[in-house]
């Protein structure tokens, strides 16, 4: 079965763990280093043959627009991952809208083809901030990718559905693709287990991460989806200074994400984000 492969294209210093300790405004003092990254994961997914959707930052397609116009050229999916990386139920709708309109403006000039799909920062589409779903419907956009249906600090709807299928608002219809969990009974109590990546593929052996993914398919018969960031395989990035709990979700393991992701692309098949719910969600 077709699983979903996916790429939040934003750079080390850009990410909600440290959003305390580097100001927006202090963006343009750091190094970039996702062209490279990204760049590393291309001719990885070539040497495996897979091809992926990536959620592109627009603050960063602004600055290194040659780096979407080369994911694009590679067969991969463009789709929008926000322009400032804010969390959507602290800026509200208004800034809601002006941020993915601003994103989705420049990448579609650079792309020259329509942008379908979205991720938001940190999966911040939580019941607090629903109402970006409406807005993306009015804006356009066919899918979103921003429900984790888990119990976390900054995001998640622990009980919205584990599948893909489409989600009727007010304004409309739209598919949904959530990130991936799988259901574990522990201590006579049932649980989601994020299998989705991220910080998740770093902290769990690859194996635990393959068979959850296969026992989606096989025994649930549904697709998975995996996501990771060009700064998760690079682990000689410059330090942030911040806590621990911030440092620890963001440097744990970063030397073995590379080899993590080479086990999963060998043991599984993936596509684009869209290809996939073209497949299951007309």
């Amino acid at each position: 079965m077709l699983n979903a492969l996916t790429i939040d294209v934003e750079d080390y210093f850009q990410v909600t763990a440290f959003e305390r300790h580097v100001r927006r405004d202090e963006w343009g003092q750091f190094p970039l280093r996702v062209e490279r990254n990204t760049g590393r994961i291309l001719d990885l997914l070539d040497e495996y043959g897979v091809r992926a959707t990536f959620f592109v930052l627009g603050w960063i397609a602004e600055r290194a627009p040659r780096l979407v116009k080369e994911i694009q050229r590679r067969g991969h999916e463009i789709a929008c991952h926000g322009y400032g990386h804010q969390l959507i139920y602290r800026i509200g709708p208004d800034k809601f809208r002006e941020d993915i309109a601003t994103a989705r403006a420049i990448l579609e000039q650079l792309c020259g083809e329509r942008v379908c799909g979205y991720r938001a920062p940190s999966y911040s589409i939580t019941r607090k901030s629903l109402w970006a779903l409406d807005i993306l419907i009015e804006e356009g956009f066919t899918y979103d990718s921003s429900i984790f249906p888990v119990i976390h600090d900054t995001y998640g709807i622990p009980d919205a559905s584990r599948f893909p299928g489409r989600l009727s608002c007010a304004a409309g219809d739209i598919r949904e693709f959530p990130l991936s969990t799988l259901p574990v009974r522990l201590i006579g109590k049932e649980f989601r287990l994020p299998i989705a990546g991220g910080g998740y593929l770093r902290l769990f052996p690859s194996w635990v991460i393959g068979n959850g993914i296969a026992r989606i398919n096989e025994l649930e018969r549904q697709p998975a989806v995996l996501y990771f960031h060009p700064w998760e395989i690079d682990p000689d990035q410059p330090r942030i200074q911040a806590g621990f709990k911030s440092r620890f979700r963001h440097y744990l393991n970063l030397h073995r994400t590379e080899q993590k992701l080479k086990d999963l692309l060998g043991q599984l098949q993936f596509g684009p984000m869209r290809d996939v719910l073209d497949g299951c969600i007309p």
